[in-house]
């Protein structure tokens, strides 16, 4: 008889299901026999604009050394983050992906009988790295879609470790103030990490959101992730970063796998951070194309959630799953948000202005139906 391998792993893990990312382009036209190119993919919160053209030269300039480790310390890239965020190299720790940042969190602060604290609607990746090393996860109800920070302070207790926000939140794209933060990071208790995930901080111009970084020499309980995967565009490289004070940084370094960012994330993020131009276009382009999104829902009499990042989840008003099917049959890739506890929203990435409309067109005609 054959072993049971799910009962001989950890409680925690045999509870989880795989985390589903966006359908793959090539996947969707295997299943129905489409054109790669005719089909339009606005479910991942990629930048449509693809890569920019200086890290483009700088992945070309790294080829030649592929049989060589990255440094495992990300020397170069570490002093360009401490230089660009005001803080030391000791306070940032690379991670492949702003995930992995999430993950050596829980595994080197939470344990059974222990819990983290998180928002109802927020990103899946909190509950996930949580229940895979046996704390508990504290999921605390949202208002308005978004995280209602005195409702998550109140259920922060002796056994909590952690406390995830996101500002602005994926999936839902909600934000909070500086004054919010302000206040939140005042009143939790110095022994509980927060982590202050910024995946899309780069979407916001002037004082549309807070800085995390303006709050790291106050809160030494607190870490900034951060990734290049959005704005940055290199969603392909797997390149995150956490920014904390040194003493965090030093206990995720202790559980961080070496050489966890290859060589050609590490060129490519230097390069990204001195793209100003690329950035800008980016926001621009993500400005321009909510918009026409905002529009199109309004005409198609369709509500939405007021977001700061580079999606936007519209509400259907019925379930959005047989939606979302049609929307595949368009060669329209969106993204169901069901397992969040959203079950008539779909996300739909900002994409360039035709996809865009591509999308809202397929959209129409599917709600036109009935």
């Amino acid at each position: 008889m054959s072993c049971d391998f799910l009962r001989l792993a950890q409680p925690g893990v045999q509870k989880l299901s795989p985390y589903v990312p966006g359908k793959p382009v090539d996947e969707l036209a295997r299943e129905l026999g489409l054109e790669p190119a005719s089909i339009v993919k606005l479910a991942s919160n990629e930048n449509p604009l693809g890569p920019g053209e200086k890290a483009l030269a700088a992945i070309r300039a790294e080829l030649a050394e592929l049989t060589r480790y990255p440094d495992g310390n990300g020397f170069e890239l570490k002093s360009k983050l401490a230089e660009r965020c005001r803080v030391t190299a000791a306070q940032v720790t690379l991670g492949n992906g702003s995930n992995d940042i999430l993950e050596l969190v829980a595994r080197a602060y939470l344990a059974p009988g222990l819990n983290a604290v998180f928002s109802q609607h927020a990103f899946a990746v909190y509950p996930i790295v949580t229940q895979a090393v046996g704390a508990e996860g504290r999921s605390v109800a949202a208002k308005h879609w978004g995280h209602d920070l005195p409702a998550m302070l109140a259920a922060i207790d002796e056994n909590t470790r952690v406390v995830f926000i996101a500002n602005p939140n994926n999936p839902t794209g909600t934000w909070f103030g500086p004054a919010a933060l302000a206040d939140f990071l005042a009143k939790v208790p110095e022994r509980v990490l927060v982590v202050l995930d910024e995946a899309y901080i780069e979407y916001a111009e002037g004082d549309e959101l807070p800085d995390g970084l303006d709050y790291l020499a106050q809160y030494p309980n607190l870490l900034v992730s951060r990734t290049f995967s959005k704005a940055y565009g290199l969603a392909a490289l797997r390149v995150g970063y956490g920014l904390s004070s040194t003493e965090i940084a030093d206990v995720l370094n202790r559980v961080r796998q070496p050489f966890n960012v290859n060589s050609l994330a590490l060129s490519a993020a230097c390069a990204a951070l001195d793209d100003a131009d690329y950035l800008q276009r980016s926001r621009a382009l993500n400005d321009a194309g909510m918009k026409q999104l905002e529009q199109g829902f309004r005409a198609l009499d369709l509500q939405w959630i007021a977001s700061k990042a580079n999606f936007i989840a519209v509400d259907l008003g019925r379930d959005a799953a047989p939606v979302y099917q049609a929307l595949l049959r368009e060669g329209v890739i969106v993204r169901p948000v069901g397992a969040y506890g959203m079950p008539n929203h779909l996300r739909i990435s900002i994409g360039l202005a035709e996809e865009n409309a591509r999308c809202l067109d397929a959209l129409g005609r599917i709600l036109a139906r009935g």
